[in-house]
């Protein structure tokens, strides 16, 4: 089953996602087979990164939750805000 996370950060924290944005990257690339497309989401600069979105293939809610708590942005205390639901692919289905 398909999750989509919407995490956006707390104001004034692109200190914070910076400093820990190679841990960060790390930890998905250990994870392609559970965090199918990620990326962050930015401000209406088109350049600042102000949130995350990922899309996880998992069984189950819980499962998407024990993937997100385990990202080194969560650890840090990054997001104000995350925003954890069921998604149907489509379109551009990954084999």
């Amino acid at each position: 089953m398909h999750f989509v996370a919407i995490c956006l950060d707390k104001p004034n924290s692109l200190e914070l996602r910076l400093s820990n944005r190679a841990a960060h990257l790390d930890y998905l690339r250990k994870h392609t087979k559970t965090i199918r497309t990620c990326g962050p989401l930015l401000d209406d600069d088109g350049e600042t990164m102000i949130g995350s979105m990922l899309i996880l293939d998992v069984p189950n809610r819980a499962a998407a939750d024990a993937v997100l708590a385990e990202d080194p942005y969560k650890k840090a205390s990054l997001f104000i805000k995350v925003e954890v639901r069921p998604w149907r692919w489509v379109i551009g289905t990954p084999s």
